[in-house]
């Protein structure tokens, strides 16, 4: 089974323009993000996906591969189905080009999902976190994610979900963290598919995966990622890295 990491970096960003090439001790973001991912050890190759000249060529002078986007794309699975479609490849994380701080047991957590699926029933693999503060599973940018008894994806959504009649009941939410492995044949499916009523009303791309029937394997993680959105996110991933 061959694995590879993709890593989209975007230039543009609406908190943080250029933040992936802001200096984090020394080299960029996306460089350390890069050399993170190398340094795994999990994959077979490990590839930035960018529509930016500055990224492409800040990757390549560093000796690493990086791949320029041709279209436009809106979405994340978008960037990586048409960078992956000439690759021999079965398995593809999308690494987060803002996180260089990799946590490799939950990417390794994701390639095992894959591994001991004989079968081909898996199509995603995702990772998921249980919160319990009234204001993390209220909050809307806090994606939320309700699972079958075999913790495959039933549904995504913004809302608090499930929703409570019973104050007593008991029940778990859990938070999606955005980190995804996929199947090579699920991303160019996904590229092929407009987009459908769900994902429209909540701006997230996964739920065009479940509307046309793909199998998402989430897995439970204690793992929060640090994200850089804005100055003061690099000044604390700065301090970190001391």
């Amino acid at each position: 089974m061959k694995t590879i990491a993709v890593i989209p970096a975007r230039y543009a960003s609406t908190r943080f323009p250029g933040k992936l090439m802001q200096d984090l001790g020394g080299k960029t973001v996306i460089s350390r993000t890069y050399e993170a991912a190398v340094n795994t050890q999990l994959f077979d190759d490990v590839f930035v996906v960018t529509d930016s000249d500055l990224i492409f060529h800040e990757i390549v002078a560093q000796g690493g591969k990086a791949i320029m986007s041709i279209k436009t794309h809106e979405s994340g699975s978008d960037r990586i189905a048409e960078a992956v479609a000439n690759l021999e490849v079965d398995v593809v994380i999308n690494v987060q080009g803002d996180e260089p701080f990799i946590d490799r047991v939950s990417l390794a957590q994701l390639i095992d999902v894959f591994k001991t699926d004989a079968t081909h029933e898996i199509d995603l693999a995702s990772l998921m976190r249980e919160i319990h503060l009234p204001d993390e599973i209220q909050n809307p940018n806090n994606v939320k994610v309700v699972v079958d008894r075999n913790q495959r994806a039933l549904y995504f959504s913004r809302s608090a979900i499930p929703y409570l009649r019973d104050a007593d009941a008991s029940v778990p939410y859990y938070q999606h963290i955005g980190i995804y492995a996929f199947r090579k044949q699920a991303l160019l499916d996904f590229a092929q598919w407009p987009m459908q009523t769900l994902e429209s009303a909540e701006k997230l791309e996964q739920l065009r995966y479940l509307e046309f029937g793909k199998r998402i394997q989430m897995v439970v993680t204690a793992h929060v990622g640090v994200g850089i959105d804005s100055p003061e996110d690099l000044e604390r991933a700065r301090q970190m890295l001391k």
